[in-house]
């Protein structure tokens, strides 16, 4: 059951924020509450805005899919062209995430429920991650009621003080307030807390933080009732939401209009909107034919129609967004022990995965080789889900795949020009656009 949209009522903060400081108009004093479960549920609610952004920011930017139709084709060209894209993308995930972030310094300032302050603290620092990895530098407000005359509180703050300020300690509360529960709730748990800070120590290139964290995801995985799906075909589809390999995944429900309006992530991944009515990168394609006997292909490219079929128009519009799976956290591992030097144990991990998909175990077994072996491998798993572009920047491999030399200004977004005008510019543009 989606139960996160049940209770938004009153708490849901239905008229659109355009600049980042202005309060909400129609929700009650934070002072004035004594239950935050609403807010807390609203916080669930906005992460649907930023989940398509994402998609696309992820795939349709890197070699795996692309856009036809002008000005879409800009996401595959490296220039101010994606300028034109912030009102059907950057734009919407930007208010969301910063709505998310405000319910979540609401419950975090007030409710005196642990649980709930983790599962805030969880989400905000999910919203920061996201905001991090689209803009670089982002504005920072733990406030629960932000001033609306302060200008200098939109002053965006470094990427790497968003990660010691803001990301990792809220992980880390998260961690230490939320019980082992599984994802069938619906609900962040201590495992997807765990998963996630060691996801962003991988992010910033910290292979020492990151492989305790992601080792203890892996070995008590179990315990937790979490698990590879056998067949990964099973992993996707509206009747697979919340299965065992779904460590925190953002709930999807038809029944619920959220704030983004357009064509939604698994509509454009399967050739469902005329921008781009067959997305499918040839360079996929030969990704895929280079792993001959790959159980993952026919799940993951329909080479005939150009599309992905990974997540089926059947039953669409109550897709869940997977945030984070296992699959996802043992390759992580994987990479985290072969940077630290440990290739064997490595290689066991990576191989885990190869298994699944029908494959013999790799045959790489140097650093290097494997360095490269587990890329591609993270490539063919989890194509499609929003990950490619951000491994790329990560793993500063972007021109070596991109066949081209990026500037690095574009391996991040433009901020919402909306919101650069109206902060009289405190917020200030990223270079390049």
């Amino acid at each position: 059951m989606k139960y996160i949209y049940i209770i938004l009522g009153a708490f849901l903060f239905m008229t659109a924020c355009e600049d980042l400081d202005q309060a909400p108009p129609n929700i009650a004093s934070a002072d004035s509450l004594t239950d935050f479960g609403g807010v807390l549920n609203a916080a669930y609610y906005y992460q649907l805005g930023t989940i398509t952004p994402m998609a696309v920011m992820g795939d349709f930017r890197s070699d795996n899919a692309f856009m036809f139709e002008s000005p879409y084709d800009e996401w595959d060209k490296f220039g101010t062209g994606l300028l034109q894209m912030e009102e059907q993308f950057f734009g919407p995930f930007y208010t969301a995430a910063y709505k998310c972030i405000l319910s979540c310094n609401i419950v975090i300032e007030n409710s005196e429920d642990d649980v709930e302050i983790g599962e805030a603290k969880f989400l905000r620092a999910l919203s920061y991650f996201k905001l991090v990895r689209a803009f670089g530098n982002t504005t920072i407000n733990l406030s629960d009621a932000p001033s609306l005359t302060d200008r200098s509180i939109l002053t965006r703050s470094s990427a790497s003080e968003v990660y010691s300020t803001v990301i990792i300690p809220d992980l880390e509360d998260a961690m230490a307030r939320l019980n082992d529960e599984t994802s069938s709730s619906g609900k962040a748990s201590k495992m997807a807390a765990r998963g996630m800070l060691g996801k962003v120590y991988m992010q910033m290139g910290d292979y020492a933080n990151a492989e305790p964290l992601l080792g203890a995801v892996v070995s008590g995985a179990s315990g937790a009732g979490i698990a590879l799906q056998s067949n990964f075909a099973d992993v996707f589809g509206v009747n697979n939401d919340l299965n065992q390999e779904i460590i925190f995944a953002t709930q999807v429900s038809s029944a619920i209009v959220d704030e983004y309006g357009f064509s939604d992530f698994w509509q454009w991944s399967g050739g469902l909107d005329s921008k781009s009515d067959k997305p499918l990168d040839d360079d996929l394609v030969a990704a895929f034919d280079a792993s001959p006997g790959d159980l993952r292909r026919d799940v993951t490219i329909d080479v005939v129609d150009g599309f992905s079929p990974k997540f089926p128009q059947d039953g669409g519009p109550d897709h869940d967004w997977i945030e984070l799976r296992l699959a996802d956290v043992i390759l992580l591992y994987a990479e985290a022990l072969n940077e630290n030097g440990n290739s064997s144990a490595a290689a066991a991990e990576l191989n885990k995965i190869r298994a699944r998909a029908g494959l013999a175990d790799t045959g790489a077994s140097s650093q290097g080789d494997l360095r490269t072996a587990i890329q591609n491998e993270r490539r063919l798993e989890l194509a499609f889900e929003g990950h490619r572009w951000f491994d790329l920047v990560r793993t500063g491999t972007v021109n070596a795949e991109m066949g081209e030399t990026i500037d690095a200004n574009y391996h991040v977004f433009p901020l919402p020009e909306s919101e650069v005008t109206s902060s009289g510019g405190v917020i200030t543009q990223n270079a390049g656009y």
